[in-house]
């Protein structure tokens, strides 16, 4: 049931006498701000109850079919989820992941309420669990609040008409009533203690309760997948969608990928790159004409079969990569050696429809990114041209996003599927302790042009016949990925951290040290002086905004641009103006200085580019100390299990690498079945890295691979990845 419309109606015929028409006001992401929503809405009933709807998942076996558990319950009930468990025969309730809340009950966090019941599939109702909250059913406001569907609206129906709308559930049986506040002293509270990447049991009402709110209520280091999806969902850089897998990029994260763009647009146009646009359909005579290329997209690549009702007399694909898109067309443009070198780039989206565990940015059914394709005459132009935009694509993280990266080659194994070389830029997730692909930049040699005959006259034979060659041909890619890495490396617990040069504001002006004494002249003053210096850096090209809402506390406009990751704040207030200069606090660091106003223009510019430098630094020197060199096996997985990488002296045999992914795998788990759902736990080759270690070198002949014995070629990097 996803209408409001539909709901009501429904409600009514379960004994729902209060108004028809459901409460409208601000979107609220905690009961604290759904309380002051409502205290500015006239007419409302003279009490009522607020409430919360949390949506569990136990541990259960890979066999077993989910048993999600919805609690409802008054918004002050202590909800421990150990004694939630112990009541329901059910092993380490944790909060239930977006997905979940997506696919199953198809709602988003901030908008759960028991009316989502309704929407779960019939295969799978009989395996949810109900729990409510006896203190609620025995209200007697007989105004009971949630929100119908979505958090800008709010219902109020009595006790009875809750009970009667959960019986009405079609195939609901599991529903138990509990006593919160007896079981609440019942259950002691487990030690808090890390764990390495694995979702935090939910066993503290203080956490359940904070489960809405719009501050970030997990730890990073406790519960890294957790508290990625909290940071892009309550900063407002993405919304989750109703297709899985898919998901909605919002102005804060699209501001991200437009720098990016700009940026990356300029150096492939002085590399004299055009760009253009190819259709997003691919017929499957034209998809299945590369095999060994397309082989490796087979299982991801998303097929229209039908258009209405009718059905299509041959499938389309939809592209996964634009390879066999392009090249028949290069093949017609491309008519003698002086049609060379063609270069050209499209930003796209492109679909890879993937099974395994989707995750915002990384790995999603759907994403941004634009994709370079060139051919040329020689050999020598093309790998020019690849290490061109390799060095393109290591400044849009260094520079734009403060990332390091480390640059290499990927093994036999690892490279595009159809290629030569598949050169690359890895980045490292220090808080999970895995390498990410961050862009690649591929030489494909003459295989596409064979297949696609692409050939030019040898400009160097006069003769009649003059033999026909092939051109050497390049690909390479970047894509929204680059804002997930940002975010995983330079978020902390308060929310995002964004580097100066791709926030979309800079600077944001609050005003501070207002009380009840103060006047409302001096309110205008201050506002005027916010103002005033929101013109001042606008007109010197910093992106500044004054937060000059009425009703909330400087405290609370604090946590909102904190969790969005504003570089810096101004504060400014009555005693700020007294020494004519501002309060500026920096989010990367929380530094405070005070910054006369005299001049603000060239010291703002300046923090902002400080921090900006201070923050690749602060990355780079972590990268560094997570990259060990590993000269024995032994050492191999303790150092992937401490959250680092290796670089490993290796024989670059493509059966080595198999056996170093499963052998680190098997020293990792032990006997423990490894979750098909989950990153690997084996190690794979991230790269082969331009920079080799030269304390010890590698002695041709002498020194020996770490996995297999035989004469190690290079040092590769090796880690866990996602």
């Amino acid at each position: 049931m996803s209408d409001i419309t539909a709901l009501i109606s429904k409600l009514s015929g379960l004994g729902l006498s209060n108004a028809a028409t459901p409460v409208e006001h601000a979107p609220v992401d905690s009961v604290e701000q759904w309380a002051e929503a409502l205290s500015t809405v006239s007419g409302l009933p003279a009490e009522y109850t607020l409430t919360k709807t949390l949506i569990f998942k136990p541990k259960q076996p890979k066999s077993e079919a989910m048993a999600p558990v919805v609690v409802i319950a008054k918004h002050d009930s202590p909800t421990n989820a150990k004694a939630i468990g112990a009541e329901l025969k059910l092993k380490e309730l944790r909060f239930a992941n977006d997905d979940v809340l997506t696919d199953v009950f198809q709602t988003a966090k901030g908008s759960v309420s028991p009316f989502a019941l309704a929407n779960v599939p019939q295969e799978s109702i009989g395996n949810v669990r109900v729990v409510v909250d006896k203190a609620l059913l025995a209200d007697s406001t007989g105004n009971i609040a949630f929100h119908p569907l979505t958090s800008s609206h709010t219902v109020f129906i009595s006790a009875a008409t809750l009970q009667s709308f959960v019986q009405s559930v079609e195939g609901l049986t599991h529903v138990t009533e509990m006593d919160f506040t007896a079981d609440a002293g019942a259950v002691a509270k487990a030690e808090k203690k890390p764990s390495s990447g694995a979702a935090a049991t939910a066993d503290d009402d203080d956490v359940a309760a904070a489960v809405s709110r719009g501050g970030i209520d997990v730890s990073k280091e406790v519960d890294f997948p957790k508290w990625y999806q909290q940071v892009l969902t309550r900063s407002d850089m993405l919304e989750y969608y109703d297709v899985s897998g898919c998901y909605i990029v919002r102005p804060l994260a699209y501001f991200v990928w437009q720098q990016i763009q700009e940026f990356f647009d300029a150096g492939i146009r002085s590399l004299g790159v055009k760009n253009c646009y190819f259709p997003m359909f691919v017929s499957s005579k034209v998809l299945d004409r590369e095999k060994e290329h397309i082989e490796g997209f087979a299982p991801e690549v998303a097929w229209v079969t039908r258009a209405g009702s009718t059905e299509l007399a041959e499938p389309i694909a939809i592209r996964p990569t634009s390879e066999t898109v392009m090249y028949p067309y290069f093949a017609k443009w491309v008519r003698s050696h002086r049609d060379l070198p063609l270069k050209v780039n499209q930003w796209c989206s492109v679909v890879r429809w993937e099974f395994k565990n989707p995750q915002p940015f990384l790995r999603t059914r759907e994403f941004l990114w634009q994709e370079g394709h060139c051919a040329y005459m020689t050999e020598k132009e093309a790998m020019t041209e690849v290490y061109d935009v390799l060095t393109l694509y290591r400044r849009v993280y260094e520079e734009l996003l403060a990332v390091p990266v480390i640059e290499g080659v990927k093994s036999q194994k690892e490279k595009f599927a159809g290629g030569v070389a598949t050169t690359t830029v890895e980045g490292f997730i220090p808080a999970t302790g895995r390498g990410i692909q961050g862009g690649t930049s591929h030489y494909l040699g003459q295989n596409f042009s064979k297949m696609f005959n692409i050939v030019v006259q040898d400009p160097e034979d006069s003769g009649a016949d003059r033999p026909k060659l092939h051109v050497h041909q390049t690909s390479w890619g970047l894509s929204t990925r680059t804002i997930g890495v940002m975010v995983m490396i330079h978020g902390d617990d308060k929310g995002l951290v964004m580097p100066p040069r791709v926030a979309e504001t800079q600077v944001i002006i609050v005003p501070c040290g207002l009380t009840v004494k103060h006047s409302d002249e001096d309110r205008r003053v201050v506002s005027d002086a916010c103002l005033n210096v929101e013109a001042r850096l606008r007109a010197v090209g910093v992106r500044a905004e004054s937060d000059l809402r009425e009703l909330y506390t400087p405290g609370q406009k604090f946590n909102h641009w904190e969790v969005r990751g504003v570089p810096i704040r101004l504060e400014i207030g009555p005693n700020d103006l007294a020494k004519d200069s501002v309060m500026t606090v920096r989010r990367d660091n929380s530094a405070k200085a005070s910054v006369a106003m005299a001049g603000l223009e060239t010291s703002i510019q300046l923090l902002l580019s400080t921090m900006q430098s201070d923050m690749l630094i602060k990355a780079r020197k972590t990268l560094d100390e997570r990259v060990k060199i590993v000269l024995e096996w032994k050492e191999f997985v303790p150092v992937l299990n401490s959250k680092c990488v290796a670089l490993i002296p290796w024989c670059e045999r493509d059966e080595c690498e198999d056996q170093i992914k499963t052998r680190s795998s098997r020293d990792s788990l032990g006997d423990e079945p490894e979750d098909d759902k989950a990153p690997s736990m084996g190690a794979k080759s991230l790269c082969l890295p331009f920079k080799q270690p030269t304390n010890p070198p590698i002695v041709d002949g002498e020194t020996k691979c770490i996995q297999c014995g035989e004469n190690a070629k290079r040092y590769a990097l090796f880690g866990r990845s996602y």
